[in-house]
């Protein structure tokens, strides 16, 4: 099944309640066609619903503890509210995701009280090794797989297939408020057979015309493979980027940033993290899109991480460029260095933003689209310590690229000979270049159209 995706797109996450002073959508409404008008065709909404009292971390708690799946947070406006936001997104041509959080949900929860027998119990095995399914016996306490994860309780996925379907129903309902897509919280710890399940029910594959009905985007928050190793040695399911593949289209670069941070930290060089995209390409199925990042909720600023602008730049043009679909975090493209709280009322700083480097962010979206799918094979080469030549060519044996970036990932300040010399047109500025072999310093990246 061709995803309803394609690699020239990219996808702008949002975190609604500290996304403006408001934190509303209807305070949101109005930016939108700033997000439309630097490229991008996606919108990742955080989880939109209700939080959970019991166990809340912060003051107003993470959106991950959600306590009713069909309901929109009243703090983030009605369910109107929301379909003013999706329509006028639609209007503009964007698509939105819906984060949907079905590993774990808020202890007071409406499932947790209407179904606690859909639930990991605390010091107990799944339901299907204990052979029944029951009301928990009274002085039973929910459980949970990540103890640091405090504020949430873990749904039994071997509990009933009355849960299967109750969820299933929800996506379902989402889906007919016009969601496009799901970005699936942690899905690596539920199982694959339940994603498999839902995706079927949800796009609704017609094997006669070859197509689905509803052709929603899947997204897999996948896990590091460090963590789902730790989780399998202590015995439960967890589902590697392989395995979630055979349902999802696109899934995280966790298993990349295990080298990339690395990578940043400079222990590593880049060419660590560049190789391990043939490892990405040949294990995957075909067809499998992973999502480039450099920060989300959960991580720290990419403006913050880097002390030279140089070398914000260039990663963030690589991000872009390399196979797979780009991301970016609220803020990010104004280079916007203090993260906002997951756990209170934290509005964004606009005001602190960058704009020499958001006009910059701009060329650099303008400048990138369509080439890959104009040309979809990626190779690079290092010219000298730290600075690459990424490469876009239309066949893959084509002697020459059709698209050349020059980054120099590691911040080495000394100048670099090219191999033969580049004529064309850099596609940041506009402008023609003509490029000898004459040593050069790579400090600012550049893509040039040859």
């Amino acid at each position: 099944m061709k995803p309803s995706i394609h690699e020239d797109e990219a996808i702008y996450q949002i975190y609604l309640r500290n996304f403006t002073d408001q934190g509303t959508f209807a305070a949101a409404i109005p930016r939108l066609s700033g997000i439309a008008g630097l490229g991008f065709r996606w919108i990742l909404l955080t989880p939109i619903h209700p939080i959970g009292r019991t166990a809340r971390k912060g003051g107003a708690g993470s959106p991950y503890a959600v306590s009713d799946y069909r309901a929109v947070n009243p703090g983030l406006g009605s369910i109107g509210d929301f379909l003013d936001f999706l329509a006028e997104a639609h209007a503009l041509g964007l698509k939105v995701l819906m984060d949907v959080v079905f590993n774990h949900c808020a202890p007071d929860s409406v499932l947790a009280g209407e179904h606690p027998e859909y639930f990991m119990l605390e010091g107990q095995e799944p339901a299907a090794r204990r052979g029944e399914l029951e009301t928990p016996a009274p002085g039973a306490r929910f459980g949970r797989k990540c103890q640091d994860w405090s504020d949430v309780v873990d749904l039994d996925f071997s509990s009933s297939p009355a849960l299967w379907m109750e969820l299933v129903s929800v996506l379902q309902f989402w889906r007919d408020k016009g969601i496009d897509g799901f970005r699936c919280d942690v899905a690596s710890l539920v199982p694959v057979e339940f994603w498999k399940y839902a995706r079927q029910k949800l796009n609704q594959y017609d094997p006669g015309l070859r197509k689905e009905k509803y052709p929603l985007l899947w997204v897999a928050e996948s896990v590091r493979p460090s963590f789902l190793r730790n989780l399998r040695r202590k015995g439960f399911g967890a589902w590697s980027e392989p395995e979630l593949h055979s349902v999802f289209d696109v899934s995280y670069d966790y298993d990349g940033w295990e080298r990339l941070e690395k990578v940043w930290a400079g222990s590593l060089p880049a060419s660590t993290y560049l190789d391990y995209l043939y490892v990405q390409e040949t294990l995957y199925p075909a067809g499998a899109l992973k999502l480039r990042f450099m920060e989300n909720h959960d991580l720290e600023r990419a403006a913050a991480r880097f002390v030279t602008a140089a070398r914000l730049r260039a990663w963030t043009l690589t991000m872009f460029f390399l196979p797979g679909i780009g991301m970016a975090y609220m803020g990010q493209e104004s280079a916007l260095e203090r993260r906002p709280s997951l756990f209170d009322k934290d509005p964004l700083d606009w005001a602190a933003g960058n704009e020499e480097f958001r006009l910059w962010f701009g060329a650099l979206m303008k400048g990138l689209k369509g080439i890959k799918g104009r040309a979809p094979f990626f190779s690079y080469r290092e010219l000298a310590r730290g600075v690459y030549s990424l490469e876009r060519r239309i066949l893959p044996d084509d002697a020459r690229p059709k698209y050349l970036a020059l980054v120099n990932l590691e911040g080495w300040n000394r100048p670099v000979g090219l191999p033969e010399p580049l004529a064309g047109k850099e596609l940041l500025s506009g402008d023609s270049v003509d490029l000898g072999k004459e040593p050069l310093l790579f400090e600012e990246p550049v893509i040039v159209e040859l």
